[in-house]
């Protein structure tokens, strides 16, 4: 039982590891396509940062996920940061800078 052990724990490790990147990976597609569907007038009024480098930002983030968050999970999220930032803050202002500020409810 106790051989059995490590291969046990490796099995649960990928595992684990792989429905992380699945879903790391997910965010991020989610985040480009919202992206890609927005106005690009709308970016300057929010932010710094214009449509075209926040569709950088988050296809470099798929990018770096599929190549390097097989080796290790940390790369895929600082992916996962990137799409976080575009999800959480300039979504939101995009929004509100769309609709004209009628908040989330």
């Amino acid at each position: 039982m106790a051989i059995a052990a490590p291969i046990f724990v490796w099995t649960i490790i990928f595992w684990i590891t792989s429905v992380l990147l699945i879903a790391v990976l997910a965010i991020e597609v989610f985040a480009f396509v919202n992206c890609l569907m927005q106005r690009a007038d709308a970016f300057p009024v929010v932010g710094n940062i214009p449509k075209g480098g926040w569709l950088a930002l988050n296809g470099g983030a798929i990018l770096f996920t599929l190549l390097l968050g097989r080796i290790s999970i940390f790369f895929a999220f600082i992916g996962a940061a990137v799409a976080a930032v575009y999800l959480l803050d300039v979504r939101p202002a995009l929004r509100d800078a769309v609709d004209g500020g009628h908040g989330s409810w």
